[in-house]
Formats: C-alpha cells, structure tokens, sequence
C-alpha cells in the first residue's frame, strides 16, 4: 500500500463506545501528546475523562448547573477549562478533580473556550457575540480584551501565536493579528460553527450550517477547497483533519461519518458511508499523535472511539 493509500485510510473499526453520560454530548477532547485519554461534556452537566484503549472512565467532573458546550485541555495535561450554560468559565485541575477558578462575565451561554499555547490566558465566545480573554496569572477579574466586531452568537475560535481566529452565527470568520492590530472578517454566507486550523496556522477549516466545509487561506481569505455530501443544516457538527491533514473528517445530522481527500475533496469510500450513531454527531476529533484512532461524539448520548483494522 502506498503512503498516500495510508494515510488516507479512516479508522472506521469501532473499538469501544463510551456510554455514561445521559442525553447529548456536545464536545469530545483528546489529551494532549500521546496518551489515549478523552475529556467529554454533555448536556448532562457533567465533564467525564475516559481511559480510550479500555473503554473506562476514570472520573467525573461535576460543578456545571447546565449543559458543557466546549473542553480545552492545557499542554501538560495538568489542568483543563470547560464552559456552557452557565455563562461562566470554569477551570479545572485533573488531578483534585475539583474547579481552581470560576470566571464570569458574559451575558449568555458559552459556546467555546480555548486556551493559547502554553495556557496562561483562555479566550472564551459567547452567545453574547463577544470573545473574552482572560489572563489566568492575574488575580482581576477583568477580562485584558474584549473581540466586539461578530454580530450575532461566537460558536468556535482559536487562540494562535500571534493571531485569535473567531467563527460566528453571523456568518463571519474574523482574524485577529495581534501584532499589528489588524482584523480581517471573511463573510461565508451561512452560520459559521467551527473553526480548525492546519498545524502551520497557514489554513482554516470551517463548518457552516449550509453542509459546507471549507478549506481557507489564512492570510488572504481565499477558498482553497470544498467538502460536501454530508447534512449539516441546525446543528454544530465539528470537522476536522484526518492523520497529518490528508483528510477531512465530520459526522454529519444522519448519523454518518464521512471523509474527503483534502486535495481533490473527494468522497473517500464508502460513499455514502454507514449510519454509525442513532442522532447528529457533534464532535470529530482524530487523535493528535496516533494515526489509527480517533473519536465521535453524538446527540444520542454516545462517545465512539474508532480504530484503524487490516479489514477495513
């Protein structure tokens, strides 16, 4: 087989399905480096860390009084902060398994959080269309900036080195430079709800509610490429990349995972694929490290951690 066969191939071999939460988990997040182990959230309320390989959970993380919209996980793993319902951002040590801080401040639900690189500062969007970035070392409970260009709810957002990407309702994707005080809004038509840059920060994949995925250039704004097929019309569906950005990968509304080669964007087979959740699956998420694994989180309650077999 040759390289480029590998790496397009999916893992589409189910090897456990993690059950514990009640009603829709709505984000799913692989640790940092090469552990297999995944943080979910759900509509439940609570926040659970899973062992991946063996299919069991190691803990549950309970202090939100409404649903868990998002999950960042810090670069050493030591810590995490998670957001919802609540209006708040709560940061969370693993090991206590206990919240360190709270910190409020915006006026609706919150949809994203994300921390920068090495998580001195988590920047949080709101259905208050505002992003917010916190200085965790600081002790005010300000935020150091506040993002107040999106018109309508902020659904996903990325903290880069030197740039803070932002996706909203409003059907925009903003770019922030940092450096030079710039910002660019690329305008894609239809409610924009997630964002997942390349690992060189050079393009942006972005999931609309029209059943588009969009490969963009980050400097220029430019469509690169266009990934469709699958039903993406009411709900955050999150894509993302397959092993070293062959792919792309999302569920869809029917239950469907589908994937595309990312230079020609077509349909990797099955076409169309298998229904492997009973509802929407809102989350995808390849593992960082490993190229034979990766997750989906569904509206039907389940995370399913997916393998790579000689059979498929």
């Amino acid at each position: 087989m040759t390289p480029s066969r590998i790496l397009q191939q999916l893992p589409r071999s189910l090897h456990v399905s993690l059950e514990n939460h009640k009603g829709s988990v709505n984000v799913a997040r692989y640790a940092k480096g090469t552990a297999k182990y995944i943080l979910t959230g759900g509509q439940d309320r609570s926040i659970r860390l899973w062992n991946a390989s063996l299919g069991s959970e190691i803990k549950v993380f309970n202090a939100h009084g409404y649903e868990v919209l998002s999950i960042t996980v810090s670069h050493d793993n030591a810590k995490f902060a998670s957001s919802g319902g609540d209006r708040s951002v709560f940061l969370w040590d693993v090991a206590s398994g206990v919240t360190t801080r709270r910190i409020a401040g915006h006026m609706g639900k919150i949809h994203v959080v994300e921390f920068n690189e090495d998580a001195t500062v988590v920047a949080s969007g709101s259905f208050d269309s505002t992003v917010r970035l916190w200085d965790l070392r600081a002790q005010s409970r300000q935020p150091i900036q506040v993002l107040e260009e999106a018109r309508d709810a902020v659904q996903t957002l990325h903290v880069g080195s030197t740039n803070i990407t932002t996706g909203s309702v409003d059907g925009h994707v903003r770019t922030y430079d940092l450096r030079k005080g710039e910002l660019r809004s690329d305008y894609l038509g239809s409610p924009v709800t997630s964002a997942v840059p390349t690992q060189d920060s050079q393009t942006l994949l972005v999931t609309t509610l029209d059943s588009h995925i969009r490969l963009i250039d980050m400097t220029s704004g430019k469509m690169l490429n266009d990934f469709t097929a699958h039903k993406n019309n009411s709900y955050r569906c999150r894509a993302c990349f397959g092993h070293a950005e062959a792919t792309v990968i999302c569920g869809d509304e029917n239950g469907q995972i589908w994937a595309w080669d990312l230079l020609d964007a077509k349909v990797l087979h099955p076409s169309p694929p298998p229904k492997v959740h009973n509802k929407i699956i809102t989350w995808t998420e390849h593992h960082p490290t490993d190229p034979n694994e990766m997750i989906t989180a569904s509206a039907d309650g389940t995370v399913k951690v997916w393998r790579y077999s000689e059979t498929d």
